[in-house]
């Protein structure tokens, strides 16, 4: 059993009190997942899913382990009708949160959809349901466990192929990632996805590919992240300098990996533009990324050598031109980053160290480039050995 992210491991304040930070994923994606549906195919609901025979229970229990322990059921819906969801829907003249589609369009996707693409069976509270991942399955329902089909034959008749981690990060980025900058001044937590940590966490109600490495899935998340924020800097008519650093924070991580793989060209490009991205050439770059990093033959030796470049960046924390807190959120983006990679390798062996680490990134205000410096130097000292 793979461990859970460090962030996890050691209690860390939220950086917005009161906030609950949702974890969500999204039924229509502005990404590709949306080109995925077909407008003739009807939502069933998640009931479609449940009987004793599917998997509600006796050899498959999928449905049972979404409704009883996964946090996408009901409970998103359900957090749109709190009193916090209440104060921010006023800062923002939003009558009802639980209508209102700057909120619903996570927190109830399933709102989105058209009222001719709804079973009698539909229910808007399912919040994230088996559809929302999996397609709307009016056309996949009845065929989906023939024994003669194999996975492509599913994907053909409209399931969305979650198996590939491109598609995958795709259907949950756009909600674990974007939030726009009014509800974030209203109060709304910043996001943060990172697609290996997410699957980890997420209540097992599938069988992953024998051949997962967790590195790869954490690459492929983000790539599909940088994105999602240089798309959404890219379009947005007023500056968010927050996001606008923490864009910066995760291109300088992937910056790092440059010439590791010659799979993976776009990354010089990425690295010549973190100073002052220009945000279209990095989310054309990034999604490229996310494809080859999807498509590629992974192995212990790639992830080694990514961790083993990112631990090596303590210099960089000793750039004094760098301001203070974008100091503070590269650290912030690159301890994740190396948790996921040392979770991944078959001995990891470094986690004191690393959870020094994570203490020493906790707090913005009192970040400290030189002691995190330092920390880091021993960490990729330990990494080396």
């Amino acid at each position: 059993m793979r461990r859970k992210p460090l962030s996890w491991q050691i209690p860390r304040p939220p950086r917005f009190p009161g906030v609950i930070a949702a974890i969500l994923f999204s039924v229509i994606a502005h990404l590709e997942g949306a080109d995925q549906i077909s407008s003739a195919s009807k939502f069933l609901g998640a009931n479609a899913c449940a009987s004793s025979g599917c998997h509600g229970g006796g050899k498959e229990n999928q449905f049972v382990v979404w409704s009883l322990r996964d946090f996408h059921s009901q409970r998103p819906f359900a957090t749109l009708t709190t009193a916090r969801s209440k104060q921010i829907g006023e800062a923002l003249q939003i009558k009802d949160p639980a209508v209102d589609n700057r909120c619903a369009s996570c927190h109830a996707p399933l709102r989105e959809v058209p009222e001719n693409l709804h079973a009698h069976t539909f229910k808007v509270s399912e919040g994230i349901s088996c559809e929302s991942c999996h397609g709307p399955a009016e056309s996949w329902l009845r065929t989906h466990t023939r024994p003669d089909y194999n996975h492509a034959d599913r994907v053909a008749i409209g399931m969305r192929d979650l198996k590939s981690l491109y598609v995958r990060a795709n259907t949950c980025v756009a909600c674990h990632q974007t939030v726009a900058l009014p509800l974030l001044k209203a109060g709304h937590p910043e996001l943060m996805f990172e697609l290996d940590g997410q699957c980890v966490l997420e209540p097992r109600h599938w069988r992953e590919a024998t051949n997962w490495h967790g590195a790869q899935a954490w690459l492929v998340g983000q790539a599909a992240a940088l994105r999602e924020m240089s798309w959404q800097l890219s379009r947005s008519p007023a500056k968010d300098e927050k996001l606008a650093m923490r864009c910066d924070a995760l291109l300088w991580v992937v910056s790092k990996l440059a010439d590791l793989n010659s799979y993976f060209p776009e990354l010089e490009v990425l690295g010549a533009q973190s100073s002052a991205p220009n945000y279209r050439a990095v989310q054309s770059s990034a999604d490229l990324l996310a494809k080859r990093a999807s498509e590629a033959s992974w192995s212990a030796a790639m992830t080694f050598s990514i961790l083993n470049a990112l631990a090596k960046s303590g210099a960089d924390f000793r750039r004094p031109e760098v301001p203070a807190e974008q100091h503070a959120r590269r650290a912030d983006r690159l301890v994740l980053a190396l948790d996921r990679l040392l979770a991944s390798l078959p001995e990891p062996s470094a986690d004191t160290k690393l959870n020094e680490l994570f203490k020493l990134s906790q707090s913005l205000p009192d970040f400290d480039p030189a002691r995190f410096s330092a920390a880091l130097d021993e960490f990729a000292r330990v990494v080396g050995k």
